[in-house]
């Protein structure tokens, strides 16, 4: 079952990296990022995951031995936010730089520069 999480995070970052690499315009390449960073979280997850162990929430029954680690669950946590944050900003950096160039291609952008 694991082996299905770990499947799907290779091919999520394998299709943010092919966004990333190959597209021109900057809203599919901040896609790509995004799509990257969600298979990033997803392979952190699923390597702190551990079968029959549920999560670490104080309630009656669970023992220290029945529970998963938490670290990895709250550095994917950090993580999303600082996603999300990083993701605005990028947006915002997209937005002065169509008001400047009138596009969004990063070869046209280039061109104009020079």
């Amino acid at each position: 079952m694991i082996s299905v999480y770990y499947f799907g995070a290779i091919s999520l970052i394998l299709i943010g990296l092919y966004a990333v690499l190959v597209k021109k315009n900057l809203l599919k390449i901040l896609v790509g990022l995004s799509i990257m960073e969600t298979g990033v979280n997803l392979l952190l997850v699923s390597i702190g995951y551990v079968s029959g162990r549920s999560a670490p929430i104080l309630s009656e029954g669970i023992g220290p031995n029945q529970a998963v680690d938490p670290i990895p669950q709250a550095l994917v946590l950090t993580a999303i936010v600082i996603g999300v944050a990083t993701t605005a900003m990028a947006l915002s950096a997209a937005i002065i730089l169509y008001e400047k160039y009138g596009t969004l291609n990063v070869d046209e952008m280039r061109r104009l520069r020079g």
